[in-house]
């Protein structure tokens, strides 16, 4: 055995610990679910030969006397008595210390200590374990068996409603139906159930049906649960399920409400041990929604020094959050502790936008272009407690990403090019058929309004051009029938909406590097430019992106001729983040024109005022936070004061708030309407429904 097997081996069994933590704990790279096995075994190999090395001995002196008898010349026999000396080497036990032992489990180094080897051995192989859980897991846990049920779309007037019931027996088919009935204000409800709409669950669809109901009043709770045909209550849901329909967008009366965005998730990373199941960024946002405690439940505020519980901004050029103030009067951001002054009662939480990235169908292992294989991913988010924690409460608006697909997928809008119609088929099924509806019949893109807030839902993968091949300026994300949609919205929405939210799954700023070129709009520099010029001509724009695992605040400067821009980047909601790589500009090397104003008083009381142009970038950080595995932006509209519409993002981390923007918006006249529906009571609009007067009836 020679010296470098055993420096060798310690060596490779750090190598192996490292890289198990860092699989498990900070990134789930795929390469190294091949590197991980072959260290261990490497490891396994060459333990035996790396012990003796360090096994202490010491010199034994050994005394040998040989008798002999043996005829002397003379003929009779003698004692001949032979007396030797050797020196024999002998392994000394070496006694148990704890400096010792620290060292060798720590650093991996073989000990002549019997137990402290075996402990080493141990500790490897349950990290090997710890990694085949983690990689397997998702295979042989298909959930084929969760039923869960949950609210999609909501309109004034009518919800989309998801349900899943897999049969008990070997059936082909499953029929359930649903009930319904109003909930009064006080939460108490004595109204006799309704007969919904019926669910016909097959093998085929994997038991997962969105159903539609209509016929409802615009923002009144109702609650529904599930029967058979024989109009048994079905065990699931122990209780029935509430949501609150939308306000009817057509009255402007003002809207105060939150709404909370984020993208990014897959179950038990970073790692725990025996909780497959559980997605930790959801059991954060359970707590923050629902706190256990009575006390109602106030956003925290940020300190201005740094704190272990808030992470602190990794960008130096971001401006100072007490002192910005944005030229078109858009942001104002607060991150200091105020006198604490009476609060006025916090509005509703009314859905949540998941913007992208809802499976990881690649990462850690890609099981194939398999229709099945899709199904169990979204089967196993379902079925996570964690999730139903959230998802049986609020309702959830979906857009996808590359990784319900594969990796950075480019779809060139060929729906027949792999994996992606195995990959569509499970969105659709679990996701997207519960969206609202699109503009344009089989797309997943999609528009809503909230009162006066109106959003519009891209999709940004279907379509996207290959940007290795051709000319640049013919590139496109969105191809041009989305992009007719999305320019028809915005000038729908100019004069009927104060906030306008566009979701894009991918960053619409060019200032992220790594992968940012491929990734983000930034390899569409065309389509970009043109669409950000027309979003400059609207007050009040949002963009709400995901994808990068971090959260950014951008501003796009429109100059001295319209309107700023703003862009939420938020992700991961349960997922990994990058320590110490930072990967974000702090600005753009595009600038624009800026003119501004100096007053001068003169000596006589009279003032003039100086114009000069200054240079400012075309996008620049206003903040930059990459620390934190669990985030998600909590946003808050209020325009019921129609001069000083305001939009107020509160960006949690890890469950606490570390950062927070005010956006103030620009008043806006709106088309108004005469709909009756919201002026109804709610105690009257239940008589009318017995009477079988319905809500279209008065739109």
């Amino acid at each position: 055995m020679s010296a470098f097997t055993a420096i060798a081996n310690s060596g490779i069994s750090t190598l192996y610990r490292i890289l198990v933590y860092l699989f498990l704990e900070v990134v789930p790279k795929s390469e190294l679910k091949y590197i991980i096995p072959a260290l261990y075994l490497a490891y396994a190999a060459t333990l035996p030969a790396a012990t003796p090395l360090f096994t202490q001995v010491v010199a034994i002196q050994e005394e040998k006397v040989v008798v002999e008898e043996k005829p002397d010349s003379n003929g009779e026999l003698v004692t001949d008595v032979t007396v030797s000396e050797t020196t024999l080497v002998a392994p000394v036990p070496q006694p148990l210390e704890w400096s010792s032992a620290f060292k060798s489990i720590f650093f991996s180094v073989p000990s002549p200590v019997p137990i402290l080897r075996y402990a080493n051995l141990a500790i490897n192989t349950l990290l090997l374990f710890a990694v085949a859980e983690f990689l397997l897991v998702p295979y042989f846990d298909d959930a084929s068996g969760v039923v869960y049920t949950r609210v999609g779309a909501l309109y004034p007037d009518a919800a989309k409603i998801v349900v899943r019931y897999p049969p008990t027996t070997n059936a082909t088919q499953n029929l359930v139906r649903l009930s319904w009935r109003q909930v009064d204000t006080k939460g108490s409800t004595d109204a006799p159930w309704r007969d919904g709409p019926l669910a016909n669950l097959t093998a085929d669809s994997d038991w997962v049906s969105t159903l539609r109901l209509s016929g409802l009043w615009p923002t009144t709770t109702y609650e529904y649960r599930f029967e058979d045909l024989n109009d048994t209550v079905l065990p699931y849901p122990a209780e029935p399920i509430r949501f609150r329909t939308f306000p009817d967008s057509r009255l402007y009366s003002g809207s105060n409400f939150r709404f909370l965005a984020s993208s990014c998730m897959t179950p038990n990373f970073p790692y725990a041990p025996l909780q497959s199941r559980r997605i930790k960024g959801f059991d954060l946002l359970a707590d923050t929604l629902w706190p256990k405690s009575s006390a109602p439940l106030v956003s925290q505020v940020v300190p201005t020094s740094s704190s272990a519980e808030a992470p602190e901004s990794t960008t130096s050029d971001a401006v100072p959050a007490a002192s910005h103030t944005s030229e078109n009067a858009t942001v104002l951001v607060s991150n200091v502790t105020l006198p604490v002054a009476p609060e006025k009662p916090e509005p509703p939480t009314e859905f949540m936008i998941f913007l992208g990235d809802f499976i990881y169908a690649d990462v850690p292992v890609y099981y194939g272009d398999d229709q099945e294989a899709y199904r169990r991913f979204y089967r196993r988010n379902y079925n996570s407690p964690s999730f139903r924690k959230v998802y049986e409460r609020l309702p959830i608006f979906h857009t996808y990403d590359d990784h319900e697909i594969i990796n950075n997928y480019v779809g060139q809008g060929n729906d027949s090019k792999g994996p992606f119609p195995s990959a569509s088929n499970a969105f659709e099924l679990y996701n997207a058929n519960a969206n609202f509806d699109s503009p344009a019949e089989g797309q997943y893109y999609y528009d809503f309004k909230y009162g006066d807030a109106a959003f519009f839902v891209m999709d940004t993968r279907r379509y996207r051009s290959d940007i290795s091949v051709g000319d640049p300026t013919t590139h496109t994300m969105l191809g041009d029938q989305q992009l007719a949609a999305l320019y028809n919205w915005l000038g729908k929405v100019n004069q009927t909406a104060v906030f306008k939210f566009i979701v894009t799954s991918v960053p619409f700023t060019s200032l992220w590097t790594y992968e940012g070129p491929v990734e983000t709009w930034a390899g569409f520099p065309a389509e970009k430019a043109a669409l950000l010029s027309a979003l400059h001509t609207v007050p009040n724009v949002i963009i709400l992106s995901g994808d990068r695992h971090e959260f950014a605040a951008i501003e796009f400067e429109a100059g001295d001729w319209g309107h700023n821009v703003l862009e939420i980047s938020t992700s991961p909601m349960s997922m990994f983040y990058v320590p110490f790589i930072r990967t974000l500009l702090p600005r753009s090397e595009e600038i624009v024109n800026k003119t501004r104003e100096n007053v001068i008083v003169n000596e006589d009381g009279s003032k003039e005022v100086l114009q000069y142009v200054v240079e400012v970038p075309k996008e620049r950080v206003l903040q930059y936070i990459a620390e934190g595995n669990y985030k998600w932006s909590w946003i808050e509209v209020d325009t019921k004061d129609h001069q000083h519409p305001v939009v107020n993002v509160d960006i949690m981390i890890n469950g606490k708030s570390a950062y927070k923007l005010e956006v103030v918006g620009k008043p806006v006249k709106l088309q108004l309407s005469t709909a009756l529906g919201a002026f109804v009571p709610q105690s009257f609009k239940g008589m009318l429904d017995r009477i079988g007067l319905k809500p279209s009836k008065w739109f």
